[in-house]
């Protein structure tokens, strides 16, 4: 990688940083360094970050000032993991109901400016809260270090298909750029990039990367496998790809596979949320993710808020570090994931084996009990030639599978897909096939194979 140019011209190697890069390269030192801290210590460094945030909290912000009066909690001199959990937790439609009373009266101005930041509303109403010049900072702090594990060449060209406003990044031609853009041009030389629009088709979408020859390439996983079945069944290479990045939904083993097998290079994933910024990030060396600890304090709790262990499924709370003008602490943001044991690269931050998606992403069986519909064992693309298909629970009783195709299954590939359907989901629900021309995505890009309407 080459680091930024120079602040004084004569001066070209090392290069001198400018005054607005040192506070950026001085960030990416101290997260060098506390990556490797052991799991305690940098437990103990979010818990000491954290309470400064409690108490600005309990002064400032309307909503917590009422809610931790109604659980007896009182930000002390110091916090433990027993402390917080006292605190209930915080969930989406308290967040939307609270509107402005979350809103901190007297956000520090040496955080710099807020401005609005707003989720997809994919799983329900958008959530819209403040963030500040610092909570900002420490976003682009964490894209650069996620650029930095995997020692990616800044200097060649990056392109991404992902949710643009309508008018930008239209077919043919998408749109270009000189650089990668913020924040990675703030310190390296990078090369140039490019951007097409998600609502482009996927013949459109390979004849494009065709154009541009991208060595890295930044997707939803959904729209992955999709380019990588439509190039596996037409004989399609892509040309000089080292690296294909996913981000904003769930990556399936399927992906994975395709990606190697299809591109022949490694998918990497990342886990963040529009109201936090960076959860998790791939770990340079294994399949897994480590929690950004520096940036959230993220807890996974079973059925009864306890803890869960390594290889248990629970759901996704965090706590943000840095936001002090819409703080949100212990917020179940409505995802599942599963913890992982420490990993042989020796980070301390801790481990996610699995991320396993949305709570509305599990079937339900109408004893009651929930699973994740291993929904790959289906076939579509191998089995089934179809461009994209979706199964909605609609009871626990009925299935609507939908299905994007260039023409219907036969009788018997229609039977066979509702045997394997009854296979895979563990139960004989009622099936409905229903064609469609397709399958929009959410209005944040995202697309999910199943989702329950229970």
């Amino acid at each position: 990688m080459i680091f930024a140019h120079s602040a004084l011209p004569d001066i070209q190697w090392p290069p001198l940083p400018k005054p607005q890069v040192a506070p950026m390269l001085a960030m990416q030192y101290q997260l060098e360094q506390t990556q490797w801290l052991s799991p305690e210590e940098l437990q103990e460094q979010q818990l000491a970050q954290l309470l400064k945030v409690l108490h600005h909290a309990n002064k400032t912000v309307p909503f917590y000032q009422e809610y931790f009066r109604k659980a007896g909690f009182k930000p002390g001199k110091d916090l433990d993991m027993d402390d917080l959990q006292r605190i209930p937790l915080l969930t989406r439609s308290q967040i939307n109901e609270a509107q402005n009373s979350l809103t901190s009266t007297q956000p520090p101005a040496a955080h710099g400016k807020t401005f609005e930041i707003s989720t997809s509303g994919s799983s329900g109403k958008p959530i819209k809260i403040l963030g500040t010049g610092v909570s900002k900072f420490y976003w682009q702090a964490f894209t650069l270090r996620e650029h930095l594990w995997h020692r990616r060449d800044a200097s060649v060209k990056l392109s991404t298909i992902r949710r643009l406003p309508d008018r930008v990044g239209q077919p043919p031609h998408g749109s270009h750029h000189k650089s990668w853009g913020s924040p990675t041009n703030i310190i390296l030389q990078t090369g140039p990039s490019s951007a097409l629009n998600i609502k482009s088709t996927i013949t459109q979408q390979i004849s494009w990367l065709q154009k541009e020859k991208p060595a890295f390439l930044l997707t939803y996983p959904s729209n992955l496998v999709a380019l990588a079945r439509y190039c596996q069944s037409n004989s399609i290479q892509l040309e000089g790809l080292r690296e294909i990045r996913t981000l904003g939904e769930v990556v399936t083993q399927e992906a994975r596979t395709l990606c190697r097998e299809v591109f022949g290079v490694q998918l990497t994933d990342m886990y963040s949320c529009q109201e936090a910024g960076y959860l998790a990030l791939q770990c340079p060396q294994h399949q897994h993710y480590h929690v950004q600890s520096e940036n959230v304090l993220l807890e996974i709790l079973d059925e009864n808020d306890q803890p869960c262990a390594a290889g248990q499924t629970g759901r996704v709370v965090i706590s943000t570090l840095h936001n002090f003008a819409t703080p949100l602490i212990r917020y179940e943001i409505g995802d599942l994931a599963m913890p992982g044991k420490s990993c042989a690269c020796g980070r301390g931050l801790p481990v996610l084996e699995e991320i396993k998606g949305r709570v509305r992403n599990m079937l339900t069986l109408p004893s009651g009990d929930q699973r994740w519909p291993m929904l790959g064992a289906l076939g579509f693309g191998s089995t089934f030639t179809v461009r994209q298909f979706q199964l909605v629970q609609k009871s626990l009783h009925d299935i609507e599978i939908k299905l994007a195709a260039e023409h219907p299954l036969s009788a018997d590939e229609e039977k066979q897909l509702r045997q394997k359907t009854h296979a895979v989901l563990g139960y004989s629900f009622h099936i409905d096939i229903h064609y469609v021309d397709e399958i929009p995505r959410s209005k944040g890009g995202k697309f999910e194979d199943f989702y329950s309407e229970i």
